[in-house]
């Protein structure tokens, strides 16, 4: 049995530009499940007294739960389903807080198509500003025939 809406797009409908969003506002209990999921305990994501000793003045959010939005647009949206990552490069350029509201924002860049493999922008915003700036690459499923 098929499930055409599990699939994402096949390689020969991807166009250079195509983008995609998904968007999250961080809550306290993304945070502390993150925390315990992942084992990333740092102070800095939990401990207001120690993280307000910090030049950032207070807790921030665990950067791989912020990144983790761009697999979510990756996986589910573009190219979607049955894609695989094959890697991705972060730069954080500033800290994301508890309620702040996160867009996940991922772009086609260059299509390789004898390996069938896309290059992304990768991007997540908070109010209009870049929080994390990378790249992924991956590789798309042809059309079944």
């Amino acid at each position: 049995m098929q499930y055409p809406e599990l699939d994402g797009y096949p390689f020969e409908d991807l166009k250079i530009g195509m983008s995609a969003t998904f968007s999250r506002t961080i809550t306290e209990t993304d945070l502390r499940n993150f925390s315990g999921v992942s084992g990333d305990t740092n102070p800095m994501h939990l401990n207001e007294e120690y993280a307000a000793r910090t030049p950032f003045h207070g807790c921030i959010v665990h950067g791989m739960l912020t990144a983790s939005l761009i697999s979510a647009v990756i996986g589910t949206k573009l190219p979607g389903p049955g894609c695989i990552y094959l890697n991705q490069t972060l730069k954080f350029t500033a800290p994301v807080h508890v309620n702040d509201t996160v867009y996940a924002v991922v772009t086609i860049r260059e299509l390789i198509p004898e390996k069938r493999r896309a290059i992304l922008t990768t991007q997540c915003f908070v109010k209009g500003s870049v929080v994390i700036d990378g790249e992924a690459m991956v590789k798309v499923p042809e059309r079944e025939k």
